[in-house]
């Protein structure tokens, strides 16, 4: 027998239902009149029979008897078949009727971020079979909405709405999470902690903000940010931060990292050994812990062995309580080893010892700003099998109690989120299965092509390094590209630039330049055939998959190309203007600023809709800064030649020969605009 739904069907929630219930059933009436074309009729009074009834469990229900968890029963009520969603908690009901409108009504976990609607549908027959939910792989699994500008800038109002909030906390309990950062450094009148608890999310703490608490030099402005001086002005935050929350699901940051998200020692320089850095951590770590088992019964607690903690804890420097969750970190770019940092790059190994007692998990970038290669606008650089690969071999390693995941802004992340699903709720991953299923659930034609392309994007990638994580993303094009731009016009070309060494090695600057510019020029085919291929397809796509594969591959394709294609104009401008040919090189300047420009065109032809100014507050790649740099540039290479009167190359280059000499200077003084002259110049110079 099938049970049906439809139009008529009935459903009754419980009454006065707590806030994760009340939020989950809007979003099945929501989803139950999409799908169906007419809102459900919701059946208030328990003593009425009901089509679907959601429901907290019974001990005859047989409910999976641990937390989150929840089952399908089907039940005979007054002899008709009824579906009864059932669970212990609120969390298990929220993943219960979430279940049911993924699995029934087919909406997808990204619909909102992927423009992928449900289909509308008369009725919907399912199996009268019962079902329980498995147990996810992970504890805690979560999103650290980071790096968030996008979010921030969307709408005109700041702090973040609920209206930018309540997609990206739906999404993350669609895809079974259920702990969240809810941003980074945002005013602590901002709504995103209130709504995320709301929704039913545990909150966690970004580890420079540890429990959660004010930062200490706005809270005390004027004061030295030392604990060992004012011990009692941190904890007064401390205590303060754990009184707002001790009434919530927390999972408790406990840490202690400098202002602004640096070593404390580096404003506190008497902490000049290692020994006296763990000491310290240590004890401020059993200092918070303390505090917190004070006010709250059995609390959840982690610590983040992030970048100088982790080698001080891996040296034998910092003690850890066993039941605190030791939370370890990839180096940004999905390696389980410490980060880069400048130009030192030790890859220490991050991850538990066998021997390491107690609890532990990880923290997971599949977006990452750090001003070097790293991925932010565009999609995770490295191949899907490298995720795949280094979270499996940590849970392998025990660190599964905890997955913390920097999710940026979600939209340009929706294909590495929905695989760090699937390794969070089972425990392991097929790429290749996962790519099918994910490509076939976006895109309702052209399956085959568009997935090879998906495999090929990440082939493409730059390899800067030596290593399988050496991979580029879109930062890679802008930040070293400012560099050499600021370090050229400030007269430094004679030294080399330190913040380069990362990528090219202790070269001389011009060498440090045409190392930028081979490995982009290296990459402008692939990235070309790629585009091309996409640009191809996209006329056989239905109207829907057209507009998807462009904002959700093509895009991503178009800031690389772009990039590329820009450090390349720019690498040959400082190669011409090395050998004085500043013509030339204003031409190529010219021309970067162009490439580049294309980059911000892309990314404003990808705010349609409801994506609206979705890309305005491209504040980290910044792909606009580095166009003013290009015209900055050019300007500055056009005084070279050109200046004054900003005719001579018009003269020298353009003018008809029979003209040269005989034109009146007082009728021809209307200099060409630096865009109508790179132009003309290029023509000429055919470049």
């Amino acid at each position: 027998m099938a049970f049906i739904i439809d139009q008529h069907t009935t459903y009754r929630i419980p009454q006065d239902p707590p806030s994760p219930v009340l939020h989950a059933w809007k979003m099945v009436e929501r989803d139950h009149a999409q799908v169906l074309g007419a809102a459900p009729k919701h059946i208030p009074a328990a003593d009425e029979p009901a089509d679907v009834v959601i429901r907290y469990a019974v001990p005859e229900d047989r409910c999976p008897d641990r937390p989150e968890a929840f089952c399908f029963r089907f039940v005979n009520d007054g002899g008709r078949t009824a579906l009864h969603i059932a669970a212990n908690d609120d969390l298990g009901l929220v993943y219960g009727m979430l279940k049911y409108s993924g699995k029934h009504l087919g909406v997808d976990p990204f619909w909102f971020w992927a423009d992928l609607p449900p289909k509308r549908l008369s009725r919907v027959e399912i199996p009268t079979d019962n079902y329980d939910s498995p147990e996810p792989f992970v504890r805690f699994r979560g999103w650290f909405v980071n790096d968030e500008v996008c979010l921030i800038g969307w709408k005109d109002e700041y702090p973040p709405t609920r209206e930018v909030w309540q997609p990206v906390f739906e999404a993350l309990l669609r895809c079974g999470g259920n702990m969240v950062i809810p941003g980074t450094d945002l005013p602590k009148h901002g709504v995103h902690a209130d709504v995320a608890a709301e929704m039913g999310l545990w909150v966690t703490h970004h580890h420079a903000e540890p429990l959660g608490a004010e930062m200490f030099l706005r809270a005390y402005e004027g004061k030295i940010a030392s604990y060992q001086e004012n011990p009692e002005l941190f904890e007064t935050l401390w205590e303060e931060a754990i009184e707002k929350q001790k009434d919530r699901n927390i999972v408790w940051v406990l840490s202690f990292r400098g202002q602004g998200d640096q070593p404390f020692w580096i404003q506190d320089p008497a902490f000049d050994t290692p020994e006296k850095r763990g000491e310290m951590i240590s004890r401020v770590v059993r200092k918070q812990y303390d505090m917190v088992r004070g006010k709250v019964a059995n609390p959840y607690c982690c610590v983040a062995l992030y970048g100088e903690i982790s080698e001080l804890y891996k040296a034998g420097h910092i003690s850890i309580p066993d039941d605190i969750i030791k939370v370890w970190a990839d180096n940004g770019y999905g390696k389980m080893v410490s980060r880069r940092n400048g130009n030192e790059n030790l890859r220490i190994p991050s991850l538990p010892d066998p021997a390491d007692a107690g609890r532990h998990g990880i923290y997971y970038h599949v977006t990452f700003h750090d001003l070097q290669a790293s991925n932010h606008l565009t999609l995770f650089p490295a191949s899907a099998d490298l995720i795949r690969d280094e979270v499996v071999e940590a849970f392998q390693a025990r660190a599964n109690d905890y997955v913390l995941v920097n999710s940026g802004n979600i939209r340009p992340h929706v294909y590495t989120l929905d695989l760090i699903r699937e390794l969070w709720m089972r425990g392991e991953a097929d790429v290749e299965e996962h790519l099918q299923a994910f490509v076939s659930r976006l895109f309702s034609s052209g399956s085959p092509e568009i997935a090879e392309m998906f495999r090929d994007y990440a082939r493409r990638t730059i390899p800067y390094g030596p290593n399988e994580d050496d991979r580029a993303g879109d930062e890679f094009y802008h930040h070293p590209a400012r560099i050499i731009v600021g370090h050229w016009l400030q007269g430094k070309s004679d030294q080399s630039n330190v913040r380069l060494y990362w990528a090219s090695g202790d070269v001389d600057f011009p060498e440090q330049v045409e190392w930028f510019r081979r490995k982009c020029a290296e990459a402008i085919p692939g990235w070309l055939e790629l585009k091309e291929r996409i640009e191809r397809l996209l006329p056989a796509l239905a109207k829907s998959d057209h507009l998807r594969l462009k904002d959700h591959l093509l895009l991503h394709v178009e800031l690389h190309l772009s990039g590329c294609e820009g450090f390349e104009a720019l690498g040959k401008s400082y190669a011409a203007y090395q050998v004085g040919d500043y013509p030339l090189a204003f031409v190529y300047a010219s021309q970067a600023m162009w490439k580049y420009r294309k980059g911000r065109i892309a990314l404003q032809e990808a705010e349609h809709g409801k994506w609206a100014h979705f890309f305005r507050a491209d504040w980290l790649t910044n792909i606009e800064s580095t166009v003013q740099n290009m015209d900055t540039l050019r300007r500055w290479l056009r005084v070279h030649g050109d200046s004054p009167d900003f005719f001579a190359w018009y003269k020298q280059f353009l003018m008809p020969e029979t003209e040269k000499y005989i034109y009146l200077e007082n009728t021809h003084r209307n200099p060409l605009s630096d865009d109508e002259l790179a132009r003309r110049l290029a023509d000429k110079f055919g470049v």
